[in-house]
């Protein structure tokens, strides 16, 4: 089977839907928030591999393809008693020659750049990581004639068109996917859609993302898409990633929601440069799906 290969008593192969018990441990012992269902959904979006040994698995990379020439990767874990031996280079091996010449795009801690720079991935952004529980959001005005409403399922085409502008990647699937499990609002001018925002239990409690609308001063059009989730789970967990510029920071901790994580974007096989600022001049991706699918 290609990608996989033996060194001792250490397996790679590929990742099926009964790794998620085991894979789901592994991200518990790294202090990941997942749950079983958090994987389900990446699992069943993507594909990647395992490290085993003696019939246990120890390690986990995942990818995305999205579109003909775009992929992202993630959900890379070694367990801690392992970690050192080459198992996350190997299984970063295998990833990237099933990815082959697309432009891949990952989320990279710290503790994992130096390794992705090796693999030949550079710096073209960062994203900030905020949690908490929001207690009495102020309100968010919105430009006149501009109003929120639920989505409905005629919307679908359009989000997916407006997703794929926002971020460069080709959303139909998983959007249709995320679409299955999540609450999703609108914003509409004259039946115009301006943008959206998805909301959806997520690790500890619930997750927004994606956040995509056309840019205003001060970021307006994303806020109220992202308050209307907060002022309808007022004390719940809730976790967003902000695009670093989002402008977004402050006010998210001015909120309750404190910025706990920065991790570098980066990039391979293409100049890290393209991918520095927005793909669109007019729309923005605030708030993205989850690190590992941007």
């Amino acid at each position: 089977m290609p990608g996989s290969s033996e060194s001792g008593s250490l397996t790679y192969r590929r990742f099926t839907p009964d790794d998620i018990p085991a894979a789901h441990g592994l991200s518990t012992a790294v202090s990941w928030p997942h749950r079983p269902e958090d994987w389900r959904f990446a699992a069943d979006a993507g594909g990647g591999f395992v490290a085993e040994q003696a019939g246990v698995v120890i390690g986990t990379a995942l990818c995305w393809k999205f579109g003909a020439d775009r992929a992202t990767l993630g959900m890379v874990i070694v367990s801690p008693e392992h970690q050192g031996q080459g198992i996350g280079a190997k299984l970063m091996q295998l990833i990237l020659e099933e990815t082959g010449s697309r432009v891949t795009f990952l989320h990279a801690t710290s503790a994992g750049k130096p390794l992705y720079e090796k693999l030949g991935f550079r710096t073209c952004g960062a994203l900030d990581q905020h949690q908490g529980a929001v207690f009495q959001p102020p309100l968010v005005s919105l430009p006149a004639g501009e109003r929120l409403r639920p989505l409905g399922i005629n919307d679908t085409p359009r989000l997916i068109a407006l997703a794929a502008r926002a971020s460069g990647l080709d959303r139909d699937a998983v959007l249709s996917a995320l679409r299955q499990s999540a609450d999703g609002i609108a914003l509409d001018r004259d039946g115009e859609l301006l943008g959206f925002s998805l909301f959806r239990r997520f690790g500890r409690g619930y997750a927004i993302g994606p956040v995509i609308a056309v840019d205003s001063p001060d970021s307006s059009r994303a806020k109220a898409l992202i308050h209307h989730w907060l002022a309808l789970n007022e004390g719940a967990f809730i976790r967003i990633d902000v695009p670093a510029g989002s402008g977004l920071t402050d006010w998210l901790i001015g909120l309750g929601i404190p910025r706990v994580d920065t991790v570098v974007k980066m990039v391979r096989n293409d100049d890290p440069a393209r991918h520095e600022g927005p793909p669109d001049d007019r729309l923005r991706q605030f708030g993205i799906i989850n690190q590992a699918m941007m």
